[in-house]
C-alpha cells in the first residue's frame, strides 16, 4: 500500500487558518510550458534576469507566480501579466500584454502599494488562480487541474492555472485576486462558490486560509475576528501588530494567538517528515 500523500496527512488534523504564503503583490507571468520546481530557479527565464526579477520583487513586496490556461498549452504572440496588489483599501488588479518576459524589469518595480499604475487594463471581475504546480508536488497537479478545469468552464477567462502558491499539502488550493484571500482543501463547486462570493463582494468561510496581506498571525487574527462576529464582507478588517483586528466602523479587537504544535509529517509528497506548528487564536477580546 503506497503512502499517504501530503495532504491526505494535513487534512487529518492541521488548521487552515494562517497558512497562506504572505505576498501584498502579485506579478502572473502567462508561462504555458516550462515550468521549472520554483519560478524563479533559472529553468523558465534564465539566470540572469532571474537573478534581476528576484531582487526587483523583494524590493516591491511581490511575488511572482507563472500562470496558464486550464488545458491544452497555448502558444501566442504575447503573454498575459496579472498584477495586483491586495491591501485593503488599495486593492487593485490590473491585466496587460507583453512579448517579451524581460519586460517584466520594468513591470515589478510598479506593483507597490497604492493605486493602480495605469499600465494595464482595470481587471474587475475576480481572478482565480489555482495551483497546479505538478513539478513541485504531485497533489497539486492531481487535485488542482480538475479544479482549475471546472472553474474555467463557467469563469472563462478569470481562471488561471498558476504555480505554487504556497503549502500544497492543503491542495486543491486557490488564491482570489486582487484581494490575495487564499483557499485549500476546496472541491470544484466550493471553489466556484468562493469565486461568486468575491464578486458580490464577500469571503466565503469555508476552506479560507488566509488573505496574503498578512503574516501567519494576521491571518488568524483576522479570520477569528471574522468567526467570533459573523463578518463576511471583503474589506470590512484590517491588521496591525498586536495583533488588533480593526473594522472599518470603528469597533476594534485585541486577540490573543499561540503556536502549537502537531506530529511530524512531510510538508509536501516524499519530503522528511517535519513537526507541524501551526498558529491558533485563543482570545478575540473588544476593545
Amino acid at each position: 500500500m503506497s503512502a499517504p500523500t501530503c495532504s491526505v496527512l494535513s487534512a487529518r488534523d492541521e488548521p487552515l487558518a494562517g497558512t497562506a504564503a504572505t505576498a501584498p503583490g502579485y506579478v502572473c507571468l502567462e508561462m504555458p510550458s516550462g515550468w521549472g520546481r520554483d519560478v524563479l530557479d533559472g529553468t523558465a527565464l534564465g539566470a540572469d534576469l532571474v537573478g534581476e526579477l528576484s531582487a526587483l520583487a523583494k524590493a516591491a513586496d511581490v511575488r511572482i507566480l507563472f500562470i496558464r490556461r486550464p488545458g491544452r498549452d497555448v502558444v501566442r504572440p504575447t503573454r498575459t501579466v496579472l498584477l495586483a496588489r491586495t491591501e485593503p483599501g488599495s486593492t487593485w488588479c490590473e491585466r496587460l500584454e507583453i512579448t517579451d518576459p524581460a519586460e517584466l524589469r520594468g513591470i515589478v518595480p510598479r506593483v507597490v502599494a497604492g493605486p493602480a499604475p495605469g499600465i494595464g487594463a482595470a481587471q474587475t471581475d475576480p481572478v482565480a488562480l489555482v495551483c497546479a504546480h505538478g513539478k513541485r508536488d504531485r497533489c497539486c497537479a492531481v487535485l488542482g487541474r480538475p479544479v482549475a478545469a471546472a472553474l474555467a468552464e463557467e469563469l472563462g477567462q478569470d481562471v488561471w492555472e498558476c504555480s505554487h502558491t504556497g503549502g500544497h499539502r492543503f491542495a486543491p488550493s486557490m488564491i482570489l485576486l486582487p484581494t490575495g484571500y487564499t483557499y485549500g482543501r476546496l472541491d470544484a463547486a466550493d471553489s466556484l462558490a468562493a469565486v461568486r462570493a468575491a464578486r458580490e463582494g464577500r469571503v466565503h468561510p469555508a476552506g479560507l486560509r488566509g488573505r496574503s496581506t498578512w503574516n501567519a498571525v494576521g491571518q488568524v487574527a483576522e479570520l477569528a475576528v471574522r468567526e467570533a462576529i459573523g463578518e463576511h464582507v471583503l474589506d470590512a478588517l484590517t491588521v496591525e501588530d498586536g495583533p488588533v483586528v480593526r473594522h472599518r466602523d470603528g469597533r476594534t479587537w485585541r486577540v490573543g494567538v499561540e503556536t502549537s504544535e502537531l506530529p511530524a509529517r512531510p510538508a509536501s509528497c516524499g519530503a522528511d517528515p517535519k513537526p507541524v506548528r501551526p498558529v491558533i487564536a485563543t482570545t478575540v477580546t473588544p476593545l
